[in-house]
Order: C-alpha cells, then sequence, then structure tokens
C-alpha cells in the first residue's frame, strides 16, 4: 500500500457497487453491442480489429509492420488510498493493450470529481499513482479531461503499437488448446468485503499488489512464444471472458476448478456472503453457457464468477504450453494450466473439480 495520507472519508463509501469495476452486465452489453451492428459494416480495410469483434481494444493497421491499439477504460473507488487507485486503474487500462499482443504508448486521464466534498489534492493523489504505473511500463501520460460528478470516477483513453502479425485477439482459440491464466481471481469479494470493513490489511495488501501488477510481461511473453489468442479477466469473471473467447472461436471448453488461483481469503470471503453485485449478474447470465460440477464448491464456482479489476492475462496456448508457462513463472507470473479447449457448442464451458 502506498504511504499517502489516509482521505478523511472511504472513498469505497462514494462508489456504488465497489466490489468491481463497475461494468454493464453482458447481457445489457451484448443488447447494446446489437444495436450498432450496421455500424461494424462501415470501417475500413484498415480496420483489423474493430465493433464487430467484440475484442478488449480496437486495433488500425498503420502500416505493414505496424498497428495502432486504442482502448480505455474507467471506474468508481475500489480502494480508500486514492494513490493505489490511480495505480489500479492505470494498470487496469493499459492491461487491455497487453491484452492485444502491444506495448502502450500514450495514455490520457479520465475523471468526474466532487470538487466540493473531496479535496482536489487527493485527485492528484489519484493521477500521481496512475502516471506512476504507466511510466514502469514505458507509457507517457499527455494530458485528459475531468468533469465535475458527484460520484468520483477515473481511469484512462490508451494508445498503443503491435506487430500486426502477431495480434492476441479472442477469436483464433483451438480445439487442443491448454488455458493459461496469469493472475489469482478474488478481487471482487475482497473489494466488497472491504467496502463492509470486513476484511484485514494483510489481505487487502494481496490483492492490491495483484491489481497493479501490469500485465507487460505476460503479454510480452505470449506474443514470443507465438501464441494468438488472449484476453484479459475483468469485471465479465473468468467465466465469461472465457466464454466469450471460446464463442468468439467456434469451440467449447473444460475446466478443472482445483487449478484456478485464488488471493488468500478470497474463498473464506466468498463463502461468507462477500459477493459483488457484478459477481451475481455473471453468474446469472452464464447460467446457460456453464454446466458446474455438484463436485466444485459452491465459493469456488462463485469465484469463477467473480467481477474482477485488472486481472491476469486468459491465453489459449498449442499444447503442450509447460515451456510457455515455465517462461512465465520465471517473470515471476503465478501462471497456471487451468483447462483445455474442447469441441462443442461455441461458448460452452464444463467446470470439474479434478479434470
Amino acid at each position: 500500500m502506498s504511504e499517502t495520507t489516509p482521505p478523511a472519508v472511504r472513498l469505497t463509501t462514494l462508489s456504488p457497487g465497489a466490489g468491481c469495476a463497475c461494468k454493464l452486465p453482458q447481457s445489457s452489453l451484448e443488447q447494446l453491442m446489437n444495436g450498432f451492428g450496421a455500424l461494424s459494416d462501415t470501417s475500413g480495410p484498415e480496420m483489423i480489429v474493430g465493433l464487430a469483434e467484440g475484442d478488449d481494444a480496437a486495433v488500425i493497421q498503420l502500416d505493414s509492420g505496424q498497428a495502432l491499439i486504442l482502448t480505455t477504460d474507467f471506474f468508481t473507488p475500489i480502494v480508500d488510498d486514492p494513490y493505489d487507485w490511480g495505480r489500479i486503474a492505470a494498470a487496469n487500462a493499459l492491461s487491455d493493450v497487453y491484452a492485444m499482443g502491444g506495448r502502450p504508448l500514450v495514455a490520457l486521464n479520465l475523471a468526474a470529481w466532487p470538487g466540493d466534498e473531496l479535496p482536489l489534492s487527493m485527485l492528484a493523489d489519484v493521477m500521481k499513482g496512475a502516471a506512476a504505473t504507466a511510466a514502469t511500463g514505458g507509457c507517457a501520460v499527455v494530458g485528459g479531461h475531468t468533469i465535475s460528478d458527484p460520484v468520483p470516477k477515473y481511469g484512462m483513453a490508451v494508445l498503443g503499437l503491435a506487430d500486426p502479425s502477431r495480434l492476441l485477439t479472442i477469436d483464433r482459440a483451438r480445439v487442443g488448446d491448454d488455458l493459461v491464466l496469469t493472475k489469482p481471481l478474488g478481487t471482487g469479494v475482497v473489494v466488497t468485503a472491504l467496502k463492509q470493513g470486513a476484511v484485514d490489511r494483510m489481505t487487502v495488501e494481496e490483492a492490491v499488489a495483484s491489481m497493479v501488477a501490469l500485465n507487460e510481461a505476460a503479454g510480452e511473453v505470449a506474443v514470443s512464444m507465438g501464441v494468438r489468442a488472449a484476453t484479459d479477466v475483468t469485471g465479465f469473471g473468468l467465466l465469461g471472458h472465457l466464454r466469450r473467447m471460446l464463442k468468439a472461436s467456434g469451440v467449447a471448453a473444460d475446466l478443472d476448478a482445483d487449478r484456478v488461483p485464488l488471493l488468500p481469503d478470497a474463498r473464506e470471503l466468498a463463502a461468507k456472503g462477500y459477493v459483488p453485485g457484478g459477481t451475481r449478474a455473471n453468474v446469472d447470465f452464464l447460467q446457460d453457457w456453464v454446466q458446474i460440477s455438484v463436485a466444485v464448491d459452491e465459493e469456488v464456482a462463485i469465484l469463477l464468477h467473480d467481477a474482477q479489476t485488472s486481472g491476469g492475462l486468459l491465453m489459449s496456448v498449442p499444447s503442450p504450453s509447460s515451456d510457455l508457462v515455465e517462461r512465465l513463472r520465471g517473470h515471476g507470473i503465478a501462471a497456471a494450466v487451468i483447462g483445455q479447449v474442447i469441441p462443442g457448442t461455441p461458448g460452452r464451458i464444463n467446470v470439474r473439480a479434478g479434470v
């Protein structure tokens, strides 16, 4: 945690649904995207990834060797330390670039702030934390836009560069691939417990450390080893983002719940009922897509749906994936093989204990 002066108010109490990054439910997003179907047909030939693909970011080809990645993300406070909130928000925004196999180049601040209720010095701490994290990824923060709003919000718009021939996209998972996850799950339940004052400092610190960690090394390793399919795990949870990848790729998956890494105390907090609204919405949306074995504990099933903030990368990797996992672990990344891509109804997921 940072050493900045604690705020006079708890930021998380100003954040509706503070247990996650407050994405629209998947059902709402899909309904919204369906209304823009006609627009996707107007994209020019330079658009590699656009609205129709529903990937992590848009990608525009600049020339034969460079593609431009465009993305944005922002959300209400999920921790009480403003500096840490900025760090997490920056890592979360940059993650979409890494998930596409690129490197972030420049970013713009996006902020909404209740200036009559919270000091601007607190917003400055948010932006300082974000700039510090962006700098570790070689990304310059070059300006932005701020508005007055009763609920504080912060995030970034990010531009990145990638080799168009080595992009990571969600529609390239293939039957026989291993599924590899690079960060543990549970940020949603930890932050929900924090909002209710029901979690210890060490557990929060572990969650913050996971959220501020950039997916830079994971993305670089994936690209260097020829991985083609990846996404990052955020508000739709592991199962939600896996379902999107599988559906786009025309395949299904078997998932081993016992192999999925979890944050310390996340299982216990889920069992006690500290489950964010976003996670419950994920459970409702995915019930027709996911079959969970009765052998999987209920709290683990919840965490597989848990709405994450600044989660890890989920990769579909040609088997065997042992060399990739070893490389990731050599970078200090707690990578785990959690399942396999199989033939079946596109988007279907079978969750078992000890596959």
